[in-house]
């Protein structure tokens, strides 16, 4: 695919938007700068593809709002190297900005269609995440413990594998809440157990109920 001038000029101006939002990272940001957003999305989209807006990609579900997956990206504070397990691949967007970053990502889709879809951008991107077709809500146990987790689906409630899989020191960004809209949590994992502040409202796709008995 082609990322032109036009692209680019574009994606500057989106990163404008985001830091006049309140995004002061600007690892995270130079991350949204250099990843093509487009390429995530049906062509029809290309001329909104750095709108601050969400998009139906398959499956019932969707790639983010720019704004939202900086606002998750820039709360894990990713440092070079860190083990990061992201439960819901989606379209791939989340996961390149991780691997951007230099993150060794461990990214985990539920949706057979998204997970088939995706690795091929990633691997033209030059990425290479570790990806998981299964349940995000068992984590990934082999590769545990995780520095950061992030949850890219509204969760019920936050699952005991996952706080479980986060090393000490570790932080778990995580939509809570089963309705239209879910509240962020931060979660810190401390000696002294987990610390948790909310963050505000959002709104994502559901998070796909565990079948595994």
């Amino acid at each position: 695919m082609l990322d032109s001038y036009k692209h680019k000029g574009m994606r500057k101006q989106l990163v404008d938007e985001l830091r006049a939002k309140g995004i002061k990272s600007e690892a995270v940001l130079d991350a949204i700068n250099a990843v093509p957003r487009h390429f995530f999305l049906d062509k029809v989209f290309t001329e909104q593809a750095y709108s601050n807006m969400a998009f139906q990609i398959g499956a019932g579900q969707t790639i983010s709002h720019p704004y939202t997956v900086a606002f998750q990206t820039e709360l894990l504070e990713i440092k070079k190297g860190d083990k990061v397990l992201e439960i819901g691949t989606g379209s791939g967007f989340q996961t390149a900005i991780l691997c951007q970053l230099g993150a060794k990502v461990f990214s985990i889709e539920r949706q057979k269609e998204l997970f088939m879809k995706c690795k091929p951008m990633l691997d033209q991107l030059k990425f290479t995440p570790k990806l998981k077709f299964g349940d995000g809500y068992l984590g990934w146990p082999v590769f545990a413990p995780f520095d950061k987790i992030i949850i890219t689906c509204g969760a019920p409630y936050v699952p005991d594998a996952l706080v479980e899989q986060l090393a000490l020191g570790g932080r778990m960004i995580i939509p809570i809440g089963e309705g239209k809209n879910q509240e962020m949590h931060l979660l810190v994992k401390e000696t002294s157990g987990i610390k948790s502040s909310k963050l505000g409202v959002f709104s994502f796709v559901p998070m796909l109920k565990s079948t595994v008995k």
